[in-house]
């Protein structure tokens, strides 16, 4: 995609089908007058006169303790500079979107047009009552330091100038590590710092807290060295001038333990590199290109620490893992600041998070077989669901203990438990899916590549490298497709219609002939059927020249499931194919069986079912916790249709007695663990939180996914299918475009795990 096409994709994003990217939701019923009336006049004078009599009543009655304003006049946005408060305002909402899918963290965004200190921070202190935080953003140094302090000093609210702050604290539970892996130690290690803006200056002080020397740190700006001889210095760079007789960045080098890039690209060479000491560590942190490449640096020294702020190299140094939860700890114990030691608190706790365990669910992300505490690993990734279970008490603690919290937590196992459960909606499985695909893409063939809303599918996952398509269509119109939305890939596109494809039609016409000429099949018929497109994609997948296969955009399920069906087969062991549906919900993932195959499942079906659900929802990392529902709990009606789901259970507990699943259970009970717990306590799924539900059938499966769909907007990936021999997937007709994609990176994934299982076969077989 050329540049142009980018910048309108962009623009669209932002444009439609809503401008902006954030919205006010009502968090109350107002359904009725009643409900009216005690929103707004005369209910609403209730809790005003409350918060009148004692202002510490507007955390219990408003929204303001979990609401923060998101504060800029534009001075220094991302890499584009001054651009104006108008200008910033998208990046403001931006960052109120990572508020609230990683911490639940509402926001408003308040873009203020003055450029004088005094004036910025009057402003914001005229609207400080409504927020219960304060995160300034994108303020061009060094009125972003007098900013912060003053505020700091005049607001009972937390401040945080996260461009300062937060690139701080995520670097220095880094460097702790790095440099205990260097086997060096934090007081002797010789620093040099390119960069001496809000975040260099932050960084070196923060450095310091954890036992840096200051006289071990040399720090640069675009003149060089900055000296204690220079004149004109600010009071921030006259913090850390040197009285070394040095003017370079390439005499500062020379054997220094550690380098702190927050500057620009490729300034560093590989002989600066080679100049350092043993063991360097290098944080080159300019976005979106880092002050060395990646790939150079650790060619030129084999014992190189190496961090970067892109997420396509190990050791991430990225934000995102400390402003959400560091306001997310501070609002929940009403902290009036966040100060030093809240700060290092959450130094701590990454540093300490990254030599743990990792989840399974953040190996099968990253494509590991196992994530562990090293070079390459030296802080936590972004999507590890942990972090928000982890920083946020850490933070909240250190608040308690330095004595600037108002509602201190006494029950922390309940506040870490409610602390999981605001991860539920904001799609993380997805980012975490699609990731996973992008670190072993693999071929998939588009079956119904010439539709505007195929095409543009196979577009996004090449250009965002989750797959390589296949494109199956009129080559003519895929071609006029692709040029029209400025698709440019050297891709295969494929037309069975095509005399020019005889070659490929006939070889797989034998092969099907072969597999099915005692069924009634001739040659002809087999040469006739490799002219569809379903059954042309199916043989290239089984013939292995291509290794998924998408399709049913345009056509009925039954249709496309066909050849499938015929062509592909079962994995062994299994007798019946089956579909699940992974459904975004406000509580989070829900895995939905058997949505689209078989219509009325035997008991037998329904624990065969299970069982392929149970792995589904482990190759996503996910631990099954199954539900198999009913009209009836637990025996409560005598009917065929309830005594299968009985039995399934029955099978599986006798069987799988580890398996945790239980039924049968109405859908209240299964997803509402305190009913569940006062009317069945003998259930095995009492105090866990079920993921997955398994029907009776293919009505209330195929009706509960699609009402939840449409009445709830949960966002739904599937069906996917479950038990064949090739990652075969199809779509519900009129798939959108990001059911598409999210379908395709399932098939990869799906590729991938079957090209693992069919080496561990092919090894055991040896």
């Amino acid at each position: 995609m050329s540049e142009e096409s980018k910048r309108i994709e962009a623009l669209k994003y932002h444009a439609e089908p809503t401008p902006g990217k954030i919205e006010v939701v009502p968090t109350k019923k107002y359904a009725t007058q009643r409900d009216l009336s005690l929103a707004y006049s005369p209910g609403v004078a209730a809790p005003c006169l409350e918060i009148e009599k004692d202002k510490e009543a507007i955390y219990k009655y408003t929204a303001k303790g979990n609401l923060v304003a998101v504060i800029s006049n534009g001075t220094a946005v991302l890499g584009l500079g001054n651009i104006g408060p108008e200008a910033s305002k998208p990046v403001m909402e931006g960052k109120g979107l990572l508020f609230k899918i990683f911490a639940d963290i509402d926001v408003f965004d308040i873009e203020v047009d003055t450029e004088n200190i005094d004036e910025f921070i009057e402003t914001v202190k005229n609207i400080a009552p409504t927020f219960g935080g304060i995160n300034l953003e994108d303020i061009k140094a060094p009125e972003a330091f007098e900013i912060e302090r003053r505020l700091k000093e005049e607001l009972d609210i937390p401040v945080m100038h996260d461009d300062q702050h937060g690139t701080a604290i995520i670097s220095s539970a880094a460097l702790i590590n790095a440099v205990e892996l260097a086997g060096k130690k934090l007081e002797e290690v010789k620093i040099v710092v390119s960069g001496a803006g809000a975040a260099a200056i932050s960084c070196s002080r923060l450095y310091q807290s954890f036992g840096v020397k200051r006289e071990n740190m040399v720090m640069l700006d675009s003149k060089g060295v900055i000296r204690d001889s220079r004149a004109h210095l600010t009071s921030q760079k006259a913090e850390f001038a040197t009285h070394r007789k040095i003017d370079t960045l390439d005499e500062a080098m020379k054997d220094a333990d550690v380098f702190i890039g927050l500057s620009m690209a490729d300034i560093v060479t590989p002989d600066m590199l080679l100049s350092m000491a043993a063991n360097p560590i290098v944080f080159a942190m300019a976005n979106p290109n880092p002050e060395i490449k990646y790939d150079i640096a650790i060619a030129t020294r084999k014992d190189i620490i190496m961090a970067t702020g892109r997420s396509d190299h190990p050791n991430q140094v990225n934000n995102v893992l400390g402003f959400p939860f560091i306001f997310r700890g501070a609002l929940d114990v009403r902290s009036s600041h966040i100060n030093e030691a809240m700060k290092i608190a959450a130094v701590k706790a990454l540093a300490k998070l990254a030599k743990e365990p990792v989840p399974e669910q953040v190996n099968i992300a990253y494509g590991k077989t196992r994530l562990a505490f090293g070079k390459d690993y030296i802080i936590p990734k972004p999507f590890d669901p942990r972090l928000i279970a982890e920083v946020p008490p850490a933070v909240a603690k250190a608040a308690m203990d330095s004595g600037v919290a108002k509602t201190p937590i006494t029950d922390w196992q309940k506040y870490k438990d409610d602390l999981l459960m605001r991860l539920g909606s904001d799609n993380k499985l997805v980012r975490l899916l699609l990731n996973r695909a992008k670190l072993s893409p693999k071929r998939v063939v588009f079956a119904e590549a010439d539709q505007l809303a195929v095409i543009k599918a196979a577009q996004i996952v090449y250009e965002d490298g989750i797959a390589i398509p296949i494109l199956l269509g009129r080559k003519e119109t895929i071609e006029t497709l692709m040029a029209e939305m400025d698709f440019e890939a050297d891709i295969l596109i494929i037309d069975p219609k095509s005399e020019d494809e005889n070659p490929r039609k006939n070889k797989y016409a034998q092969v099907y002939w072969e597999q099915r000429k005692r069924k009634g099949v001739t040659l002809y018929a087999a040469q006739r059927l490799m002219r569809e497109r379903n059954y042309f994609a199916a043989m290239m997948v089984n013939e292995g020249d291509a290794d998924a296969l998408i399709s049913g955009y345009s056509r009925n399920y039954p249709t496309v499931v066909k050849p499938m069906l015929e062509l592909i087969g079962m994995m062994p062991g299994v007798s019946r194919a089956a579909t699940t549906n992974l459904m975004m919900t406000k509580r989070g993932p829900l895995f939905l069986s058997d949505t689209s195959i078989n219509i009325d499942p035997t008991a037998k079906d329904l624990a065969k079912i299970a069982q392929m659900t149970s792995k589904v929802i482990k190759m996503f990392g996910l631990n099954p916790v199954m539900a198999m529902v009913s009209y009836s709990n637990f025996g409560s009606s005598v009917n065929e249709k309830s005594s299968k789901v009985r039995d399934a259970v029955s099978f599986l507990h006798r069987n799988y007695p580890d398996m945790e699943v239980d039924g049968e259970l109405q859908t209240d009970f299964a997803l509402n663990d305190e009913m569940l717990r006062e009317r069945f306590p003998f259930s095995k799924l009492v105090g866990k939180k079920v993921n997955a539900l398994i029907f009776p059938n293919l009505d209330s499966a195929n009706i509960t996914y699609k009402l939840l769909k449409e009445l709830n907007e949960a966002d739904s990936i599937g069906p996917i299918m479950m038990g064949m021999r090739k990652p075969v997937h199809i779509l519900q007709l009129g798939a959108s475009v990001d059911e598409i994609v999210n379908m395709t990176a399932i098939a990869v994934i799906d590729a991938q795990h079957k090209e693992k299982w069919e080496a561990e076969n092919a090894k055991k077989n040896k």
